[in-house]
Protein backbone atom coordinates (compact mmCIF):
# COMPACT_ATOMS: atom_id res chain seq x y z
CA UNK A 1 0.00 0.00 0.00
CA UNK A 2 1.06 3.45 -0.75
CA UNK A 3 1.00 5.49 2.58
CA UNK A 4 1.68 9.12 1.11
CA UNK A 5 0.33 12.06 2.47
CA UNK A 6 -1.38 14.31 0.72
CA UNK A 7 -1.88 18.25 0.68
CA UNK A 8 -5.18 19.90 -0.04
CA UNK A 9 -3.71 23.31 0.91
CA UNK A 10 -3.42 25.43 -1.81
CA UNK A 11 -1.42 29.01 -2.05
CA UNK A 12 -3.93 32.19 -3.65
CA UNK A 13 -2.21 34.67 -4.57
CA UNK A 14 -2.61 38.03 -3.61
CA UNK A 15 -4.14 39.29 -6.94
CA UNK A 16 -6.76 36.87 -7.05
CA UNK A 17 -9.81 39.43 -6.84
CA UNK A 18 -8.25 42.06 -8.38
CA UNK A 19 -9.87 41.50 -11.92
CA UNK A 20 -11.95 44.34 -13.42
CA UNK A 21 -9.39 47.08 -11.26
CA UNK A 22 -6.75 48.90 -12.83
CA UNK A 23 -2.97 49.66 -11.96
CA UNK A 24 -2.64 46.39 -10.02
CA UNK A 25 -5.88 46.09 -8.29
CA UNK A 26 -5.37 49.66 -6.85
CA UNK A 27 -8.14 51.59 -8.82
CA UNK A 28 -11.66 50.19 -9.95
CA UNK A 29 -12.88 51.11 -13.14
CA UNK A 30 -16.06 53.10 -12.11
CA UNK A 31 -14.09 54.94 -9.48
CA UNK A 32 -11.69 56.07 -12.12
CA UNK A 33 -14.42 57.38 -14.88
CA UNK A 34 -15.99 59.45 -12.26
CA UNK A 35 -13.20 60.68 -10.81
CA UNK A 36 -11.58 61.55 -14.72
CA UNK A 37 -15.13 63.11 -15.38
CA UNK A 38 -15.12 65.04 -12.22
CA UNK A 39 -11.41 66.35 -12.89
CA UNK A 40 -11.92 67.05 -16.23
CA UNK A 41 -15.30 68.75 -15.98
CA UNK A 42 -14.29 70.83 -12.87
CA UNK A 43 -10.98 71.95 -14.31
CA UNK A 44 -12.02 73.52 -17.36
CA UNK A 45 -14.84 75.21 -15.48
CA UNK A 46 -12.18 76.77 -13.16
CA UNK A 47 -9.79 77.40 -16.08
CA UNK A 48 -12.39 79.79 -17.83
CA UNK A 49 -14.48 81.04 -15.35
CA UNK A 50 -11.52 82.32 -12.55
CA UNK A 51 -10.39 85.91 -13.35
CA UNK A 52 -6.91 85.44 -12.30
CA UNK A 53 -2.92 84.81 -13.92
CA UNK A 54 -2.10 81.52 -14.65
CA UNK A 55 -0.23 80.96 -11.51
CA UNK A 56 -2.90 81.60 -8.73
CA UNK A 57 -5.20 79.30 -11.45
CA UNK A 58 -2.77 76.01 -11.00
CA UNK A 59 -2.76 76.92 -7.01
CA UNK A 60 -6.70 76.82 -6.99
CA UNK A 61 -6.99 74.01 -9.14
CA UNK A 62 -4.48 71.88 -6.96
CA UNK A 63 -6.19 73.05 -3.55
CA UNK A 64 -9.37 72.26 -5.12
CA UNK A 65 -9.45 69.84 -7.67
CA UNK A 66 -6.96 67.16 -6.11
CA UNK A 67 -9.11 66.38 -3.02
CA UNK A 68 -12.27 65.89 -5.43
CA UNK A 69 -10.11 63.42 -7.35
CA UNK A 70 -8.34 61.73 -5.00
CA UNK A 71 -11.99 61.37 -2.99
CA UNK A 72 -13.58 60.43 -5.89
CA UNK A 73 -11.32 57.57 -6.78
CA UNK A 74 -11.30 56.27 -3.18
CA UNK A 75 -14.86 56.47 -2.87
CA UNK A 76 -16.92 56.43 0.24
CA UNK A 77 -17.64 52.99 2.50
CA UNK A 78 -17.07 50.90 -0.48
CA UNK A 79 -18.84 52.39 -2.80
CA UNK A 80 -18.54 54.64 -5.48
CA UNK A 81 -18.57 58.53 -4.71
CA UNK A 82 -21.80 58.76 -7.42
CA UNK A 83 -23.24 55.31 -5.69
CA UNK A 84 -23.01 57.15 -2.34
CA UNK A 85 -24.50 60.39 -3.10
CA UNK A 86 -27.34 58.50 -5.31
CA UNK A 87 -27.60 56.62 -1.90
CA UNK A 88 -27.88 59.61 0.25
CA UNK A 89 -30.63 61.34 -1.73
CA UNK A 90 -32.65 58.28 -1.62
CA UNK A 91 -32.29 58.26 2.06
CA UNK A 92 -33.13 62.15 2.20
CA UNK A 93 -36.19 61.52 -0.04
CA UNK A 94 -37.51 58.36 2.06
CA UNK A 95 -36.61 59.16 5.42
CA UNK A 96 -39.60 58.90 7.82
CA UNK A 97 -40.40 62.19 10.30
CA UNK A 98 -41.03 60.76 14.00
CA UNK A 99 -43.89 62.52 16.04
CA UNK A 100 -43.34 61.48 19.67
CA UNK A 101 -46.10 62.48 21.58
CA UNK A 102 -45.58 63.84 25.49
CA UNK A 103 -45.88 60.91 28.03
CA UNK A 104 -46.44 61.83 31.47
CA UNK A 105 -48.59 64.50 33.22
CA UNK A 106 -49.10 68.20 32.31
CA UNK A 107 -50.50 70.81 33.56
CA UNK A 108 -54.26 70.99 33.23
CA UNK A 109 -55.07 73.49 30.74
CA UNK A 110 -56.59 76.54 32.01
CA UNK A 111 -60.87 76.64 30.88
CA UNK A 112 -62.02 80.47 29.58
CA UNK A 113 -64.50 82.18 31.85
CA UNK A 114 -64.62 81.83 35.22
Amino acid sequence: MDDKEYSNVYAIPANYTDSGKLMGGMLEIRNTIEAVFLVISLGYAEIKWIPVEATMKFVILVVTILPIGIVALMGIGGDSLGQFLFHMFKHWRRRRKLHMKRVGRTAPVPQGGD
